[in-house]
């Protein structure tokens, strides 16, 4: 057995501000708990990573990393993402209406001190267990304002679990049905990498920098931007919090993804020559020392194995198909996509754009095909449809599976907590703050 390092410890403290101060104050007496885990076997450069496979669940009809490139980058990152143990294959053999009765039950037993949270790209096997569905703040905040409830069963994805961790409250304990529910974006970002970055930006003396970390990043990357006086964003929020960065600095470093880096800094008139990108695998992250001198926006090399699957030509298409289509797409989606599509948004944007347009109207829509699935089940009245033609699910989203649901909610009803997601206080504290600034902005 291995006590598994999640979170890297963070340096220097900064006091909240008020919207957060209750939050700081709760963590002071919230318990900190190590994730005790076997230790995982090695991993050859020829061979999957551990946590994007299950040989207890059948592979997704498509796997995103697969088709973009994302495996061999984040073996160089070298991701070792906890190691789910393995779960009777009776769960798995199992038939879905028995399995689900049994989950209603335990649902039912547990009443208040359960809440079950579902993100929007949870398969409808999933969902339907959700007391609220949203997208990862949301689903957050949701769980904060439930204090009475003792487990939180977060059915997303590690980054998400451990904000729901830093929101919640000292009883409450936060449960991830999968441990290897990770995140392939977030992985390409480790702390130490961002941190080697920023020490190197410094000596070539390139100051005056807010960094600014997308929702979609592990709790260490949102303590450091509390410790360096950044702030965290979504994609709905992220073009006002450029603004606010804006005011306190005249650079700005962007991470973990790329696109949605680029895609905001357009937006803001950013011209293309003022923004980098930064491969932490090569020198000065692959720039020259000018270049980063003169860079208005650094951009982290990092992407959506899902939202990159989107291209031009699949648009051209769907406006041959369909010539009164409308195309939204995901700000995760590259710039020549999202420039080629009608609109782009956050998946709370789709959903409420698609939502409220005319009934008889076409959709083609780039983002995780689960959620357009729904969409299109929900809205009989439009015709919906995903971009891209292959039926390509967040296999990390996948690895949340009814069976794992089932598992983990026997033994908390038993009393016995499995999975628990926690977060050090010195992190859980320095992302409070950069969590506060990004509330605070209008």
């Amino acid at each position: 057995m291995i006590q598994v390092p999640w979170w890297h410890g963070s340096r220097g403290l900064e006091t909240p501000t008020p919207r957060f101060a209750e939050s700081w104050a709760r963590r002071q007496l919230k318990p900190i708990m190590v994730l005790q885990l076997p230790t995982a076997p090695a991993v050859s450069s020829d061979t999957p990573l551990p946590w994007l496979t299950d040989t207890q669940l059948p592979a997704a009809s498509c796997v995103p990393e697969e088709t973009v490139g994302a495996y061999p980058l984040l073996r160089r990152y070298g991701v070792t993402a906890p190691h789910q143990q393995k779960i009777p294959r009776e769960y798995f053999k199992m038939a879905g209406p028995e399995r689900d009765e049994k989950i209603w039950a335990l649902k039912r037993q547990m009443g208040k001190d359960l809440v079950v949270l579902g993100h929007h790209y949870q398969r409808d096997e999933v969902i339907q267990f959700a007391d609220f569905r949203g997208d990862s703040f949301k689903l957050s905040q949701q769980a904060a304002g439930r204090a009475d409830a003792e487990y939180i069963l977060f059915c997303g994805v590690h980054f998400m679990a451990e904000s729901a961790d830093i929101l919640s409250q000292p009883h409450q304990k936060v449960i991830l049905p999968n441990l290897e529910a990770g995140c392939s974006m977030a992985d390409m970002a480790k702390d130490a990498d961002v941190r080697a970055a920023w020490d190197t930006l410094e000596k070539l003396g390139v100051t005056n920098v807010v960094p600014i970390t997308y929702m979609n990043s592990a709790a260490a990357l949102k303590a450091f931007c509390g410790e360096h006086g950044g702030i965290v964003c979504t994609s709905s929020n992220a073009g006002r919090v450029f603004d606010w960065a804006f005011e306190r600095g005249e650079k700005l470093f962007f991470f973990p993804d790329e696109h949605l880096g680029r895609n905001t800094g357009f937006k803001k008139g950013i011209p293309q020559e003022k923004m980098v990108v930064w491969d932490p695998f090569l020198p000065l992250g692959g720039n020259t020392a000018e270049a980063l001198q003169s860079a208005t926006l650094i951009l982290w090399k990092g992407y959506c194995s899902v939202h990159a699957r989107f291209s031009v030509d699949q648009i051209t298409k769907a406006r041959i198909d369909y010539p009164d289509v409308n195309v939204i797409v995901h700000p995760e989606c590259r710039l020549e996509v999202v420039q080629a599509a009608d609109d782009d948004g956050s998946t709370e944007y789709i959903i409420d754009k698609v939502t409220a347009a005319p009934a008889g109207t076409t959709w083609a829509i780039g983002t995780e095909i689960n959620l357009v699935n729904r969409l299109n089940e929900e809205l009989p009245d439009k015709h919906i449809f995903c971009l891209d033609p292959v039926i390509c699910p967040c296999s990390t989203m996948y690895r949340v599976h009814p069976a794992y649901i089932l598992w983990t909610l026997e033994h908390l009803a038993a009393g016995n907590v499995v999975n628990q997601i926690t977060v050090d206080e010195t992190t859980a504290q320095n992302a409070l703050v950069a969590l506060d600034r990004m509330l605070s902005v209008p």
